[in-house]
């Protein structure tokens, strides 16, 4: 494998376990809710443009996504949401929050493989407890050395992360399924980024990849993953 690495960072949502499909489950039971109000597409529209401006004060996650609802409801019934339908929003909300954890494909292998060889660091964003429960119930945490749990994911926070658990950045590799989140950041920190597709993007979420970078990567599933690593130089 890669001679020069030491540590592997990995993301969590949607690059070792589902998440956006079950927002969008829950999206699509929040238009049907307010069909009467407004079409999908506009409730989708409005919806995402809710969750940017209250991103900075919920942070990532369910709970801010179910207030954002909230907010949407409020805003596109002109304050006549029937108390209802807020209280099928908040069931929404604590249904998502119960879900079992569904591994992706080549997760637990991957994991289980790469921490015979590297320091393990699971770099994730979102709500404290909602992570903690789903790292549990993942059966993963115990393959890993340290998890940091972060309001975002900026070049300062992988330059912090692989500094504290690992060697720098520099002898460093972040997988994850988000350009914006997880690959870019960690490269302009001085990192290795590998970019594992996920089955649904969220819009926030969205960047250009880095193709003419010499430490970007980008594999089709995490069970490329050993491969991949071990081409790095």
């Amino acid at each position: 494998m890669g001679k020069n690495l030491t540590t592997i960072g990995f993301d969590a949502d949607d690059t070792l376990w589902q998440n956006e499909e079950f927002f969008r489950l829950t999206e699509a039971r929040f238009a049907d809710l307010l069909r009467d109000y407004a079409d999908a597409d506009h409730l989708a529209e409005r919806l995402l443009q809710a969750e940017s401006r209250n991103l900075g004060h919920y942070g990532f996650g369910i709970k801010g996504f179910v207030l954002s609802m909230i907010e949407t409801a409020i805003e596109v019934t002109e304050q006549r949401v029937p108390a209802s339908v807020i209280a099928e929003i908040i069931d929404a909300g604590q249904e998502m929050l119960r879900h079992p954890i569904h591994l992706l494909p080549h997760a637990r292998d991957a994991v289980a493989e790469l921490s015979k060889s590297y320091k393990l660091v699971l770099i994730t964003k979102g709500d404290l407890l909602d992570q903690e429960r789903k790292l549990a119930q993942s059966g993963l945490g115990d393959w890993f050395d340290a998890v940091e749990i972060v309001s975002e994911k900026v070049p300062r926070t992988y330059i912090q992360a692989f500094m504290r658990h690992g060697d720098g950045p520099e002898r460093s590799a972040m997988i994850g399924n988000s350009m914006k989140s997880d690959v870019v950041p960690a490269i302009e920190a001085g990192g290795w980024g590998v970019h594992v597709p996920a089955k649904y993007e969220w819009e926030i979420e969205k960047a250009d990849a880095p193709t003419d970078h010499p430490r970007f990567r980008t594999i089709g599933h995490l069970g490329e993953l050993t491969d991949a690593l071990k081409s790095l130089p």
